[in-house]
Order: structure tokens, then C-alpha cells, then sequence
């Protein structure tokens, strides 16, 4: 398990918890409304995003890069496809972008199956 891999774990772990159908509430919730909808507080303001996406660079742009090539698209063709990417202006933005896609990916990777 890589360092995204354990701080999303940690994360999601420590969000189910709240709910009476853990881990599968959570993932509902997860799935609906994504990191945009505020879901996950630690990544709601640009100032955080901006950290998560900079302490995990390199296993976000792995992810990136994956993605795009299961999907047999260039990484630009991968990004501007994320929803969201129409609003994307400036390297904070982008950040953000990327580091909600890092989060929900790897989440929805760790806990689809439980």
C-alpha cells in the first residue's frame, strides 16, 4: 500500500465510522456527492486540496497516467475528461482537480468491494 493509498484508507476509516452502515454509507455518500459535495473536510478549501495534491504527486499523477491509458486517451485527454476540469484555471485549481480525482479513484479502488 502506497502513502495515498494509507491516508485515504485512514481517512475513509475514520469517516464510516460515523455512519450505522460504515463503510458502505460512507461509499454511498462517497459516490453521490464526491469531494466537491464537502463530504470530506480535509479537502474542501484550495489550501488543503493544494497540500494533499503536493504531498501525494507522485502517486496522483500514477493515477493519472493509468487512467488514461486504460482508457487508451493522452493525459490531457484524461484530465479535461474529469468532471470539473471546464472550471479549471490555474495550478491551484488543477491541484484541486487532481487531488479529488486521487482521493474518490483510490477510494472507490480500496473499498468497492466491501
Amino acid at each position: 500500500m502506497n502513502k495515498l493509498e494509507e491516508q485515504v484508507k485512514s481517512i475513509c476509516e475514520e469517516h464510516a465510522s460515523d455512519y450505522d452502515s460504515g463503510m458502505s454509507g460512507f461509499m454511498s455518500d462517497l459516490r453521490q456527492g464526491g469531494c466537491q459535495s464537502g463530504l470530506i473536510g480535509s479537502l474542501t478549501y484550495y489550501s488543503d486540496t493544494v497540500k494533499f495534491h503536493d504531498d501525494f504527486e507522485n502517486e496522483i499523477w500514477q493515477l493519472v497516467y493509468d487512467n488514461a491509458q486504460d482508457q487508451g486517451i493522452n493525459v490531457m485527454e484524461f484530465i479535461t475528461s474529469l468532471n470539473g476540469s471546464d472550471n479549471v484555471g490555474g495550478m491551484d485549481q488543477l491541484k484541486n482537480l487532481l487531488a479529488w480525482f486521487a482521493f474518490e479513484e483510490t477510494a472507490f479502488r480500496l473499498f468497492d468491494n466491501d
